[in-house]
């Protein structure tokens, strides 16, 4: 999870003339409600930016919304935390490049450091500013669940189809949604995609900018292809990097996870691990090494263990073995090695079951799926039949477990949200500069499949594939090709005239490793 620095209080007022650029943005016909008009309060304010800490690089300050852009002068304001990462060289300076967090319900305060520490160019060429999205962080947050709580929201064994456990699941979820209710409700209807995209357009005015740049990566797809649709005379250019399939809804988009995350699984991590048996000793093929995890996930699931305050069992081994895979580089090694250590629990040293708990007891925690939950269920429209999702759901435990086996759990939430009002954005790409796309073929988290939809749905913009890789997030990773291109587009304004493909960056190697013989 990302820290972040103290923010502050904005004070004083800057021109009234932002109430117009605003309330000036163009709805599509699919947003059914008429435009917002914007009451001065809020177009008049000042960013009093203030350092985010004493050895930030990073200016922090807060701005107040609407809780509705809908009805602005209904129901008390919310807080919006914002960044600055100023450029580092006036003279080059071209204008504001915007980030977004990805989740939903990750924190955006302290990206823009990542984004202008990864390149010189962006560093020179842009303020990079970002933000904590309503509902998160040092913004009006959400709340829905203490740690202790959720714990109990992901114990146990999500492979378990008898009919106790299943509807102790569906009961579950259900409690989780009325906490929510009871302690954020009236906040919950206005976490949605459509209201932060608002939020944004009211940042780019207080900054004073007619249009901004953006960089976002996975649900930030989603956010800036809103914007764009929304406020497309503000955009000037548009990276969306490992891409949310924002052409449909979110119930299409996450019952196609379970796929993606079993081949991400299968197909790259698996025969990764056999081609280090020599290290890792789980097995020397992708067959073996799955066969050893299985039995692992049995033996955790009838005797789970405990390093530390962590309790590993059969949903921790999941969860763990999910993050992990976003990122072969990050994650490839972290994750066989805590693995070795619970096949060899009895003799493992302190130093191995210190790993074991980082990699499987660091599952996101409440606060995130309270911004993740209420995002996802309000957006779009949800199937609200349990039959439906209870049959869905142990199919897909069956075929595709490592997700699947959960997907009871996360659709019966958003079966019992309650219902939203939040306008549905058609997005089209009418009106915009080319948009440029960057997504790999094995991605787990936002799959390929999905990246093509929504470039479709995107007109004109450029899909740049990652062949023979399957990270999630790939601008500033270590892929030279990726990164030539989104550079020479934010900072040189070089569209490409179609579309592209870049190989992947190598695959880990464990030290002093020799790959097991095929």
């Amino acid at each position: 999870m990302f820290t972040f620095g103290k923010s502050r209080r904005m004070t004083s007022a800057v021109s009234g003339a932002v109430v117009t650029a605003i309330a000036a943005a163009v709805l599509p016909a699919s947003v059914a409600q008429a435009r917002p008009s914007v009451p001065a309060r809020y177009t008049q304010q000042h960013l009093d930016w203030q350092r985010c800490g004493k050895d930030s690089p990073l200016e922090c300050a807060t701005m107040a919304v609407p809780r509705d852009w809908h009805d602005a002068g209904a129901g008390p304001d919310l807080t919006i935390a914002v960044s600055r990462h100023r450029a580092s060289d006036p003279a080059k300076r071209r204008g504001v490049l915007m980030m977004a967090a990805g989740g939903p319900g990750g924190s955006g305060l302290q990206r823009p450091q990542w984004l202008a520490g990864g390149s010189a160019a962006i560093d020179a060429a842009y303020d990079v500013v970002s933000f904590d999205q309503r509902g998160v962080g040092n913004s009006t947050r959400a709340v829905c669940e203490s740690d202790a709580e959720f714990a109990d929201f992901t114990a146990g064994d999500f492979r378990d189809r008898s009919p106790a456990a299943v509807q102790r699941v569906v009961d579950r979820s259900r409690a989780f949604v009325e906490h929510c209710k009871s302690r954020s409700g009236d906040l919950l209807p206005y976490l949605t995609t459509e209201q932060t995209v608002r939020d944004m357009d009211l940042f780019r005015s207080l900054l004073g900018e007619k249009k901004i740049s953006y960089y976002g990566a996975s649900y930030a797809t989603m956010v800036g292809a809103y914007y764009a649709t929304l406020f497309p005379q503000r955009v000037e250019r548009a990276v969306l990097d490992s891409n949310i399939a924002f052409d449909g809804s979110w119930e299409s988009f996450t019952t196609g996870q379970p796929m993606s995350f079993q081949r991400r699984f299968e197909q790259d991590f698996l025969p990764w691990l056999a081609q280090y048996d020599g290290v890792y000793h789980y097995g020397r093929t992708a067959a073996e090494a799955k066969a050893t995890w299985e039995r692992r996930r049995s033996a955790l699931s009838a005797h789970p263990v405990k390093a530390g305050d962590t309790v590993i069992g059969p949903n921790q081994l999941d969860n763990g073995t999910l993050q992990a895979i976003y990122s072969a580089g990050k994650g490839f090694r972290p994750l066989a090695g805590a693995l070795a250590a619970l096949d060899h629990w009895d003799t493992a040293d302190a130093q191995e079951k210190t790993l074991a708990a980082q990699v499987f007891g660091s599952y996101s925690g409440p606060g995130f799926f309270a911004e993740y939950f209420s995002v996802t269920c309000n957006d779009t429209r949800w199937d609200r039949n349990m039959d439906h999702w209870i049959e869905r759901s142990a199919k897909d435990t069956v075929d595709l477990p490592l997700v699947g086996a959960r997907e009871l759990a996360f659709s019966a939430v958003c079966a019992a949200w309650p219902a939203s009002k939040a306008p549905r954005v058609k997005v089209t790409g009418a009106g915009l500069p080319t948009t440029l796309m960057v997504n790999s073929v094995h991605d787990p988290a936002t799959y390929y499949e999905a990246a093509v939809r929504a470039h479709r749905a995107l007109r004109g913009s450029r899909l740049v594939t990652v062949t023979g890789d399957g990270d999630h997030g790939q601008f500033e990773t270590g892929n030279a090709c990726v990164d030539g291109i989104v550079t020479a587009y934010l900072v040189g304004g070089t569209a490409p005239e179609r579309d592209l493909t870049c190989a992947a960056k190598p695959l880990p190697v464990p030290e002093g490793a020799s790959p097991a013989a095929k």
